[in-house]
């Protein structure tokens, strides 16, 4: 049972990293309080709120690859080389994908809800 536990100090201690060492991060940090904040102040309703928490947690999950995927191709080959750099480019086009679908999906969900 103390491995289990143990187990999540690791993890928070790994999004801890992430929040330290990825600029990136803190945009993805601020949008999710704003989409939060403005969720709240439009009162969404559930069915809106479980599509826009799969939204976030896919953004936040793309970016925890990326840089988990960044942090061990650094440590494993520190010199530059061209599959490393094309696997940190398809991580990064990852959260790219992730993101612009958040978008998408918090356009939906946010445009019929805004007092236009």
């Amino acid at each position: 049972m103390r491995k289990r536990i143990a187990s999540f100090g690791y993890a928070f201690e790994g999004l801890a990293a992430m929040l330290r060492t990825q600029p990136n991060a803190w945009i993805h940090a601020v949008a999710t309080v704003a989409v939060v904040g403005l969720g709240v102040w439009l009162g969404l309703p559930r069915g809106d709120w479980a599509l826009l928490v799969v939204a976030i947690t896919m953004v936040w999950v793309a970016e925890a690859l990326n840089t988990g995927i960044e942090f061990l191709a650094d440590a494993a080959v520190p010199d530059p080389h061209q599959l490393i750099k094309h696997s940190k480019d398809v991580a990064a086009g990852a959260v790219l994908l992730a993101s612009v679908g958040a978008a998408a999906l918090g356009a939906l969900v946010f445009l019929p809800h805004l007092p236009l």
